[in-house]
Formats: structure tokens, sequence, C-alpha cells
């Protein structure tokens, strides 16, 4: 029996409470935590990208959940107010920060307890007076509509259950002109339940993925312009996790396919306000 939006976002808390006291290199076994026994390399979804160079980065605030770094991407400014969806322990929130500065204001929303201490904690060591956590929902923010110049997210989006409320509540929150930049798990082609299972066991978000196009499709539907993937890259999941779940035959089939999942960072921009008429014809 399928599970309830609400039985779905509890499942997550629970899990992000727990992963909220485990330490980075165990969070780095999956994008989601999902700890998977692979014997080989698993901090996969971050392989060629360094957080640890950025401005603001903060290890204390890093748990090893990202699919990439959206703040790379941002175009974040001097003086922007930054909303950063899934906050967890602050790590994206910190590099946003030394992005807009002091003239300006980063709001990260987390609807984990426990990730709302870690990243409160955090940011109370770093002295920051411009950055706040909020609870709250991604479906419903706490934010007053037009608040910010620019919404990051980490790969957390495919962890909501109501996407379309989600882009909705992006939409609404953004000011006119303004523009998202998204980290994301997304599927292509239809994953056998053999290999959605071995998927599941290693990246524990992708239960939640949508196919890239719909995921594409919901975005240009809330009203966004300009999409532009700007990084994508496959998910490649350790043979010792496909061969609990699949037949050698069916393991050289995969690799041979284009079915799986993909990384994707990608941007998207709210409309500006209309541009004027002629001057005197009264329509401004």
């Amino acid at each position: 029996m399928s599970k309830t939006a609400e039985e779905l976002k509890e499942s997550v808390r629970v899990a992000y409470s727990a992963i909220a006291e485990q330490s980075p290199d165990q969070n780095l076994s999956s994008c989601c935590g999902a700890g998977a026994c692979s014997t080989s390399d698993t901090s996969f979804m971050m392989k060629g990208e360094d957080y640890a160079s950025m401005a603001g980065y903060n290890p204390d605030a890093d748990l090893g959940l990202g699919c990439g770094i959206p703040t790379q991407y941002s175009r974040i400014k001097e003086g922007h107010t930054v909303i950063d969806l899934g906050s967890g322990a602050g790590n994206d929130a910190f590099i946003a920060r030394a992005q807009t500065g002091v003239t300006g204001r980063v709001i990260g929303v987390d609807m984990t307890e426990a990730m709302l201490q870690k990243a409160r904690k955090n940011n109370e060591k770093l002295g920051f007076t411009n950055v706040e956590f909020r609870h709250g929902e991604i479906e419903n923010l706490p934010v007053e509509e037009s608040t910010a110049d620019v919404v990051i997210s980490n790969c957390v989006l495919n962890l909501v259950p109501e996407k379309a409320r989600a882009f909705s509540e992006i939409y609404r929150v953004l000011k006119p002109g303004g523009q998202f930049t998204i980290s994301d798990i997304v599927l292509e082609g239809t994953l056998p339940d053999n290999l959605r299972e071995a998927a599941e066991m290693y990246a524990g978000c992708v239960s939640g993925a949508m196919q890239k196009n719909g995921y594409l499709g919901l975005i240009f539907s809330t009203g966004f312009l300009n999409v532009s993937i700007l990084k994508e890259k496959a998910v490649l999941i350790p043979e010792d996790i496909l061969s609990k779940y699949l037949s050698p035959e069916e393991i050289a089939e995969h690799h041979g396919s284009k079915i799986g999942l993909k990384s994707i960072t990608l941007t998207a921009e709210k409309p500006g306000k209309a541009a004027c008429c002629e001057p005197g014809s009264g329509c401004c």
C-alpha cells in the first residue's frame, strides 16, 4: 500500500533526525544518508565536486548529503536575499552567505528539528547575524511572497511528495526576475524492480525521484522561464550493490542501456515585471 504524503514526510523526518547525529563519513555513503553496505568508494554523488575550496565552507556543516554544488552556479550577488531549501546543517547556506556578504541575508528552511538545531549551533559559532534557520516544509514555506533574489536547494526536492506545490512555493517566494538553482536526482527510463531495489539501497532518495522530462515539464508549467541544465552526470551504482539484486547478464544489460539515475544541477527564472509601454500611453 502506498504511503500518504504525510507518511512519506514523517519517514524523511525520522531518517534525517538520525542522519543529523551521524558522522560525515557515514553520510557520504549515499546522497541521502542511506548507509549502503558497499565496499567501494561510496562518495559517488560528489565525485569531481570540491566544496572545501569554496568561500564560506564549514566542515562542521557538511554532512555529505549533496548531489552537486548549486551555489557554484547560482549567480548570488552581494546584498542578495537567498533561501536554502532543506538547509540541513547549514553547508550551502554558509557558502551563500559568503557570496551575499554582510549586506545580504540567508534564510535556511528545514522540516527536521535535529537538523535545525545543528545548523543554528554552527551559525552561533560563526557569529553570523544575517543567517537564520526556520522550521517549515518546502510545500508551505514560512517565508513571505517575493522575498528572495535566489533560491537554492541540494538533493532535497526529490524527497518532497508534492513537487508541484514545492515549485509553486519557490515561485511565490522569489522576487520578479529572481532565479533558483537546484541540484537534484532524476530518473531516465523506467527502472526494473530489481534495479530500483538496488538503487534505493544505495541512494535512499531515489524512491521520490521523478522522470527527468516530467521534472523539467513541472518547472515550465509552474511559469518559470529560461530553464537550463547546467551540469548533469550519471549516478553509478557499485558492482557489489548491483550483484545483490541483478544477475551478471542483467548487470551487463544495465550497463549497456540508457536507463538509470542522473544528478542534475539546473536553473530557472521567475518572469520579471512587464516592460513599460510607450511613454504617455498610460499602461505603466
